[in-house]
Parts: C-alpha cells; structure tokens; sequence
C-alpha cells in the first residue's frame, strides 16, 4: 500500500504541476531547469533519510516521489527549450542526440565512482553520510555555476525589463552575456536592478487579462483609451494600484504581444515618477521603440517573439472615430 501511495503521489503530483507552471516553463526555462535538479536531489535524500523515520515512512518517500516527479516535468521541458538555444543551425536532433550521449558517458563514470565508494565506505555511516552530501552541494552548486553561465537570446518579460531600463537610462542594449549575470534563477530570490537595488518593472505587469474581470470604471477607461492613445494598436493597457494590465486583441501577434509587452514596462517605469503614464509612454513609444528593436537585434537578441505564459484571455473592440466598441 505504501509504494502505491508513493507512486500515486509522484504521478498526481507531475499533473498538478504541469497544469498550474506548464505554460511558465518555456519563459524561465533556466530557473526550472535548476529546480529540477535540486529537486532530484532532494528526492533523493528523501529516500535515504525514509528508513530513519519508521513512523513517518510513508510520508517521506511520498514527499520524495513528488520531488522526482517535478523533475520529470521540469527537466524534460526545460531540456526542450534549452536545445532549441544551442541549436545554432536549426539542428535540434542532433544537438539532442550528443547531449544524451554526454549525460550516458556522465552516467557511467558516476556509477563506477560510486561503486569504489561504496566499497570503501562500507560499514562506515558517517563517511556514507559525509559523501552523499558533499557531493550533493558540489551537484548544486555546479548546476547553479552552470545555469548562471547560460546566456540566452530570447527574450522574457524580466530580461526585457533589465534591458528597457538600461536603454532608457544610457540609449545603450546590453548583450546575452551581460543580461544573464543579472537576472534571477532562483524562485525565492529577491529582485533587484544591479546596484541600486531597484525592483524590476515587469513584477508589476498582468499580460492577456480577462476583460470581464473588470468593473465598470475600468471598462469606461479601455473604451475611451481604444479611442485615443490605441488607435492603432491591438492591446490596451490599464494601470491600476500600480499594476498595469494589458488586455490584448483577439488578432494581436506575437510581435503586438512584444509591443504591449515593452509599452506596459515603459508606463510601468514612467508611473515611478508620477508622469501621465498613457501619453507619456504612448510617445515613448512613438520615439524609441523602432530604435530599441533594431538595437536589440544589432545585439544578438532575438526579436521575433515573447516567451511568456500561455495567453488564454483575449479581446475584441472596433475603433471609430466617434463610437468605440468592445465584446
């Protein structure tokens, strides 16, 4: 019953995860890829410390499947992605290929290390104990030296952030290398914009919200904005409580979800200094963004798209020059 109630936790818990971050994986793909990690290894400790605790036995090797289970999800969805970075000319098999022949060749030099300590660990527990950790924190640490060297050129609502307020303070683009040093891989890290500890725009923004979870006021707003600051454009942003909320059109594409996205982080920024953040973005926009694309692009950013979660909620509204309307 106890192996039952173990497999059947790691299995529930693959689904709960994939349903409530599967749609965030691809847009932090180095975060969870180091979460999975350190989840692997803490099931696995999990497992060893279950025989020290009889009473809470099925407990622990429940938690322990759970860890693995979050590994499956996140490490063969994060491998995914990450492939598709290092394939340089669109040879994403191969790529996948070496790098399952690299993690078997790895594989198997771990398994003859671990055969020779085990024979000279044999029958001392606390050189059991003492080896199994130090060569955990050694794994995690090379993980996070791993995934801190990683420089990716896609682009993510926090890497867009680091880069928008640099290129609004100095009209400079930093590179892939530089970017990666300053964003966070961590889920419980706190962050902050390099040394003046500034928290990053993008924490404050709602992207495809749902237009019937607004009130009346806010409706009223959207219409008179769709008319005027959005003509021509196919998302609607909305501040509230700090908070800028972006509605996005039914038709809107990925390079629209990339425009809303840096015209909500531009009023988000332009909202700390009590500005009027609707026309005052809306000619930053009209200013920079052609330029800030371009540079980015000059500076090995991929410009195509927006890695963000899954955008569910859209909308639809016809501007005219005297009646607005919104579905």
């Amino acid at each position: 019953m106890q192996w039952f109630l173990r497999d059947l936790t790691g299995m529930l818990g693959g689904i709960l995860f994939t349903l409530y971050q599967g749609s965030n994986l691809d847009a932090n793909a180095k975060m969870w890829r180091l979460v999975a990690d350190l989840m692997n290894d803490l099931g696995m400790l999990m497992d060893l410390v279950s025989p020290l605790f009889p009473a809470s036995f099925v407990f622990v090797v429940c938690f322990g499947s759970l860890s693995r289970s979050f590994t499956g999800v996140a490490g063969g969805a994060t491998r995914a992605a990450l492939t598709q970075h290092f394939a340089l000319q669109n040879n994403a098999a191969d790529i996948s290929a070496k790098e399952g022949s690299q993690e078997t060749m790895a594989t198997m030099i771990g398994m003859a290390v671990g055969m020779l300590l085990a024979r000279l660990t044999m029958g001392h527990p606390f050189a059991i104990w003492f080896s199994f950790l130090s060569l955990t924190f050694f794994h995690m640490y090379a993980n996070y030296r791993a995934v801190c060297c990683l420089a990716l050129t896609s682009l993510n609502t926090e890497r867009s952030s680091i880069l928008l307020l640099q290129f609004m303070e100095s009209r400079q683009v930093l590179f892939p290398e530089q970017v990666s040093r300053m964003e966070h891989i961590l889920p419980i890290q706190t962050i902050f914009w390099s040394t003046n500890k500034v928290k990053l725009p993008h924490k404050r923004i709602n992207l495809g919200v749902r237009v019937s979870s607004l009130d009346q006021r806010d409706m009223m707003e959207l219409l008179h904005s769709a008319g005027s600051h959005y003509r021509k454009a196919k998302y609607l942003l909305l501040e509230r409580n700090q908070i800028i909320n972006v509605i996005l059109h039914k038709d809107s594409t990925t390079s629209d979800i990339l425009q809303s996205v840096i015209h909500a982080l531009v009023m988000a920024k332009l909202k700390e200094e009590n500005t009027s953040v609707h026309v005052e973005s809306q000619s930053w926009m009209d200013k920079h963004y052609k330029v800030f694309l371009q540079k980015l692009s000059s500076s090995g950013w991929k410009t195509e798209r927006l890695l963000s979660p899954s955008i569910i909620w859209r909308a639809n509204w016809l501007c005219e020059s005297s009646d607005d309307k919104m579905d």
